[in-house]
């Protein structure tokens, strides 16, 4: 089971005081220590997208690769960038602005015709950084894929048996970012083979600040 909200949330406290008093919002990483786990498994490859509960006051940017009325919708609906089919198509073989791209957007969501283009074209740039697009149906409602993709956090583990992702940042409440924290570490413990018994150590901490250790 999940770690008790007092634990975390006394973490969470005691990381915001050590975070150097800087004059930005800074984030807040929860960062786990994995162990007895064999990295060359499907185990030790976890990726997943979870959705938080709580906003955390920096959303993700949101690339729509779409066509037609599809793109249109996007548009209104204020998604952050979208990419038409011509667009993508012009930018084949562009290594220096696909880059730019991946860079400068977190989720890329694809009308869903769209995805044996867009696995060619961008597949190369986001894989790496582990921003697979997501495709939808063109029935899809956009405002609520939106809302939805723009408080996600990607949990990721690849190489080492470390997993750091974002909660929050902290001019959060601590008690949202325990929620969101509790959100994560709920689908670790479904994913990991012990549960969050795998687990060894875990540490909130802040961008500029030192780290708080608990032991599970």
């Amino acid at each position: 089971m999940p770690l008790d909200n007092n634990t975390i949330l006394d973490a969470i406290k005691q990381a915001k005081t050590q975070s150097g008093g800087k004059k930005f919002n800074q984030a807040v990483d929860m960062i786990l220590d994995i162990q007895e786990i064999d990295m060359k498994t499907p185990e030790g490859k976890i990726q997943e997208v979870v959705e938080l509960p709580k906003p955390t006051g920096k959303p993700n940017k949101v690339c729509i690769v779409a066509s037609g009325e599809f793109a249109f919708k996007a548009r209104n609906a204020q998604a952050d960038f979208v990419l038409e089919k011509a667009d993508l198509e012009d930018l084949a073989g562009k290594k220096k602005e696909l880059r730019k791209l991946a860079t400068d957007n977190d989720i890329f969501v694809v009308e869903a015709s769209l995805m044996p283009l867009v696995g060619r074209i961008l597949g190369p740039v986001l894989g790496p950084r582990g921003k697979m697009p997501i495709p939808v149906p063109l029935t899809a409602d956009i405002n609520t894929i939106l809302t939805k993709n723009r408080n996600t956090v990607l949990v990721r583990m690849r190489n080492q048996p470390i997993i750091q992702v974002s909660i929050g940042t902290e001019q959060m409440s601590d008690e949202d970012l325990v929620e969101n924290a509790q959100a994560i570490l709920r689908v670790l413990d479904g994913k990991l083979k012990r549960g969050l018994k795998n687990v060894k150590f875990m540490f909130i901490k802040t961008s500029m600040g030192e780290p708080v250790k608990i032991k599970p």
